[in-house]
């Protein structure tokens, strides 16, 4: 599985898991139905993990938002880029920041991909400094 595909799926998994009763496992088998991606399952894995901490980051980058309030599609894609910028050393930040901003414009509405894009970019120009 390409990357790209990998966080396509993992997308979908953590979108089911956000508000439902489903396990990590049962989410997963939805989407990939018997298929195994190391990468796939690191994003699924560590973004629902770690999302308490990633959720503390995000909440002091967004303006005139609560978390709560962001749709669920955006809320999901920040959180699993927060998660690679954060956790993962694999990918460079501005490859990161390209696959939300695609992840967004192919699940999200019309201005998701600038509202993904404004977002990381703030976090990932405050961790630079």
């Amino acid at each position: 599985m390409k990357r790209h595909e990998a966080r396509e799926k993992a997308l979908q998994t953590l979108f089911q898991l956000d508000g439902t009763e489903l396990t990590i496992e049962e989410a997963m088998e939805h989407v990939i139905e018997g298929e195994t991606d190391q990468f796939y399952k690191l994003l699924v894995e560590g973004t629902n993990g770690k999302q308490q901490e990633i959720d503390g980051k995000l909440k002091g980058h967004l303006q005139n938002w609560s978390l709560e309030r962001l749709p669920k599609v955006e809320r999901t894609i920040l959180r699993m880029a927060v998660f690679e910028l954060e956790y993962m050393d694999d990918a460079p930040s501005r490859v990161v920041l390209n696959e939300a901003i695609e992840l967004s414009k192919t699940f999200g509405d019309d201005k998701s991909s600038r509202f993904v894009n404004g977002v990381l970019s703030k976090f990932t120009d405050q961790t630079a400094n």
